[in-house]
């Protein structure tokens, strides 16, 4: 379940504080401003994917538990096999490894929705007019 804006900032700082990481650091490390930074750890912004990545890099945090909280992923039980080996590749780039994911949400996303259109198995074909 995604959390509100200002969950999320609280989210953000708390590792930042206890990793005694100053907010000027984090965002020179995520390469946004200070003031951006200071209002998505206020919930007044919501922050890109990328963003996210860069933030969880600075802080050493899992990058796929901030996208849970901004409700870019979805959380599954057991975690996601897909996400893991995506974060883990060292080949990819983070904005290859955010993309993918993003792709990946989105497919899942789509062949749930058509799970529900399709007939159950051993029901006929509609019939086609000839």
């Amino acid at each position: 379940m995604a959390l509100s804006m200002r969950e999320l900032g609280d989210y953000i700082r708390e590792p930042r504080r206890t990793a005694q990481v100053s907010l000027r650091h984090l965002a020179r490390l995520a390469g946004v401003s200070n003031p951006y930074l200071s209002q998505i750890e206020r919930g007044l912004r919501k922050p890109s994917a990328e963003i996210l990545q860069q933030i969880a890099k600075g802080l050493r945090i899992s990058a796929e538990q901030l996208y849970i909280q901004a409700g870019i992923l979805d959380e599954r039980e057991g975690g996601s096999d897909v996400a893991t080996a995506v974060l883990a590749d060292p080949g990819l780039t983070e904005r290859q490894k955010q993309v993918l994911l993003e792709i990946y949400e989105s497919f899942r996303k789509e062949n749930a929705g058509q799970q529900e259109e399709r007939p159950q198995p051993g029901t006929p074909p509609a019939a086609s007019a000839s």
